[in-house]
């Protein structure tokens, strides 16, 4: 099985589990190596209830070291963090890369930069802001801080694409016209991006991002990791069958494997 970078740890309060059983878990599934890449905190003040806060981070590293002593030489284990993009955040996202030595950083987009920092993927606004939105408006706004965040070239990996889409809100008509400026961005940047298997566990009960995306950005030359966003044991390499086949279906034949931010490449 692929590589599975994108896990998260109790320390984001909204998780649970032992190092020792998420890396029994990896073990089991036979994936080729296990990355942990906790909620970062994204400054020195409480910010929301699911990251760790700036003073937990030795315990992060504690618990990243538990993951490591259990592993041994039977998988190995990556570090990194999932970072939210937010105005004015690349200072802080700075400071962080320089306080560890990171196999990799994720970058996310939680947050639309409305003025108020809505927090779209919170399921408390479904039936409220949501079903009051705008939703062309939403997309656009969605789009240009993931473009944003690649243009900031801060980060190995770009999260679950089209998360915007976790509760089934879409525009009217054809999605390529957002997609195909994100993809020249991220193209240009370098940048992985992740087929995130935990869309099929949401309300719109598809993987991250659309099939559509997958495809335009095999054709732009991007590369791919598969990633369970993993909160439980249970869910380590969670439908890694069924992203396989979705990725070669758009094209793909190989995925990433990173080590300090040094890139190689498996088969499909």
């Amino acid at each position: 099985m692929p590589a599975d970078y994108h896990t998260h740890t109790p320390l984001c309060m909204h998780a649970e589990g032992e190092p020792e059983a998420f890396i029994d878990a990896a073990i089991a599934a036979g994936v080729t190596e296990y990355g942990i890449s906790d909620h970062a905190p994204v400054g020195k003040e409480f910010f929301d209830d699911w990251r760790m806060l700036d003073s937990q981070l030795p315990e992060y590293f504690d618990w990243v070291e538990r993951a490591k002593a259990h592993a041994g030489d039977k998988i190995p284990v990556r570090v990194g963090l999932e970072c939210d993009w937010l105005p004015d955040c690349e200072g802080w996202i700075t400071n962080l890369r320089d306080r560890h030595r990171w196999d990799y950083l994720i970058g996310s987009v939680h947050y639309i930069n409305d003025g108020s920092n809505w927090n779209f993927d919170n399921p408390k606004w479904v039936g409220s802001k949501w079903a009051e939105a705008d939703i062309e408006q939403v997309w656009t706004r969605y789009w240009q801080s993931y473009i944003d965040m690649a243009d900031s070239g801060l980060f190995d990996i770009l999260a679950h694409p089209d998360l915007i889409k976790k509760f089934g809100y879409r525009p009217d008509g054809e999605l390529n016209r957002f997609y195909e400026p994100v993809i020249d961005a991220i193209a240009t940047s370098g940048a992985i991006i992740e087929l995130n298997t935990a869309g099929w566990h949401k309300p719109c009960a598809e993987q991250y991002p659309h099939s559509d995306f997958l495809g335009l950005a095999r054709d732009g030359g991007v590369d791919l990791v598969i990633s369970s966003d993993a909160h439980h044991p249970d869910e380590v390499a969670r439908d890694f069958t069924k992203a396989i086949a979705i990725a070669k279906a758009a094209g793909y034949v190989e995925t990433t494997l990173i080590n300090q931010g040094q890139r190689s490449y498996e088969a499909l």
